[in-house]
């Protein structure tokens, strides 16, 4: 057999190792941060390009509300009545106490040319502040996010798993075949004699 042929037969199996050790990476590093105490959010807007395009991780630091101040980058939920359902990575603008003392905080995205139109009260101890980035690595999760590229994601490994299992089945299958067919020729059956009358 040659060269090309070896390496072709080999190629599925090398490409399945290396997608399942890609994924395995993959899911280390998005997990490992979790470890040493970092939140994880991926960027689906661009109100912050310039600083965290769409499809950026942001690891955010649990830091308490006092200490937070103008100008750090936090991941919140507005409120109610803002009519903004999903959580905003956007940069603090100002921090006032209100006549209770309670700190209201307003915010801006980077790209957006006017603050966000809602103030808030942070109910927590703690708040998620941005402390690194990794550009485009969401971009994966946020496809995966369609139920339909999800499926492909999970179907076309466990497809090739099985075509791979397949074929090795019937590749055992083939070999038993041949080693008997060997061993008849080898060793060819031999009839009994024929019983002698008494």
């Amino acid at each position: 057999m040659n060269r090309l042929a070896r390496t072709a037969r080999r190629l599925p199996r090398l490409l399945l190792s290396l997608t399942l050790i890609a994924l395995t990476v993959g899911c280390l590093a998005y997990l490992a941060p979790g470890l040493f105490g970092y939140d994880r959010y991926v960027i689906t807007g661009g109100s912050m390009s310039g600083t965290f395009e769409k499809g950026s991780v942001v690891f955010e630091e649990q830091v308490p509300v006092a200490d937070l101040q103008v100008g750090d980058v936090i991941t919140y939920l507005p409120p109610a009545d803002s009519g903004v359902g999903t959580l905003v990575t956007h940069r603090i603008i100002s921090i006032k106490p209100d006549k209770t003392g309670t700190l209201v905080l307003r915010t801006q995205g980077d790209a957006n040319p006017d603050p966000d139109p809602w103030k808030f009260s942070l109910t927590g101890t703690t708040q998620p502040v941005v402390r690194h980035s990794v550009p485009y690595v969401g971009s994966l999760l946020i496809a995966l996010a369609d139920p339909q590229i999800r499926r492909l994601a999970v179907g076309l490994p466990a497809t090739l798993i099985a075509l791979i299992a397949l074929r090795d089945l019937i590749r055992g299958i083939r070999g038993q075949q041949q080693e008997r067919r060997v061993a008849r020729v080898q060793h060819p059956l031999v009839p009994a004699p024929a019983a002698q009358p008494a």
